[in-house]
């Protein structure tokens, strides 16, 4: 959906952004944050994991690109589980580094990344001005988001994934897809969660998912002061291994 723009209401000074999430409730979540009218933000639902969420911006940043109206910046935005402390319930991450955590192989001797393999890319890191500056005004803990096909439902693999992910604050399913779209079409990217639930034992009782949401508008409406200081033609971090 297109949000548009009325006087006197949050703008993205010419900016060019599209906004991506998972499903249409994180949607409405983040396009509380604009006004109507608004034609210089997209926000949409591409779907729930990294291979929908790949497919659909890509079709978006091709739509955009073709039409003459290229995007300046991608945001992948939603819910997600925190890492336990350090990202409660309620709190907002915003990504230093998107990176796939299950993106290789088991072997022997533990799992290897698909970089370990000799091919393929698993981190894409933001522009660090715009982390900077998005977590002075938001409050957001800077960290990675890890992106998972299978979402963590146990101890053990929390921990697992810490060990190997020290700096991970979140976990969610669609952030690195997102971000290798924006790559191919040399379009920076961020990720901003709200953490729902702590990483770890599936249960449901105990998610707040309707506070996160709240959380998710509220950092929104901050963006656009953030995005009126920033340079559309800052290079974009170089992808990691």
């Amino acid at each position: 959906m297109v949000v548009p723009a009325e006087e006197g209401l949050l703008t993205t000074s010419g900016v060019r952004v599209l906004i991506a999430t998972a499903v249409p409730a994180e949607r409405d979540a983040v396009a509380q944050a604009f006004p109507a009218g608004a034609g210089d933000v997209d926000v949409i639902a591409v779907g729930v994991g990294p291979a929908a969420s790949a497919a659909s911006t890509a079709t978006a940043l091709t739509t955009a690109a073709l039409r003459g109206t290229p995007y300046d910046l991608v945001v992948s935005a939603g819910i997600a589980g925190g890492f336990q402390p350090e990202a409660p319930v309620g709190s907002l991450v915003v990504a230093d580094e998107i990176t796939v955590a299950d993106l290789g192989a088991e072997t022997p001797d533990g799992f290897v990344a698909v970089t370990g393999l000799g091919f393929g890319t698993v981190t894409h890191r933001p522009p660090e001005s715009l982390v900077r500056d998005l977590t002075a005004v938001t409050g957001a803990r800077a960290g990675t988001v890890l992106t998972v096909s299978t979402v963590t439902g146990s101890a053990e693999r929390a921990a697992e994934l810490r060990a190997r992910h020290p700096g991970a604050l979140a976990e969610a399913m669609e952030g690195f897809g997102v971000a290798e779209a924006a790559a191919a079409h040399g379009v920076p990217v961020l990720e901003i969660r709200a953490v729902s639930n702590p990483v770890g034992p599936r249960d449901r009782a105990s998610w707040r998912i309707g506070e996160a949401l709240k959380a998710l508008t509220e950092a929104f409406g901050k963006l656009g002061p953030v995005l009126e200081s920033w340079n559309p033609h800052e290079h974009p971090s170089d992808p990691g291994n």
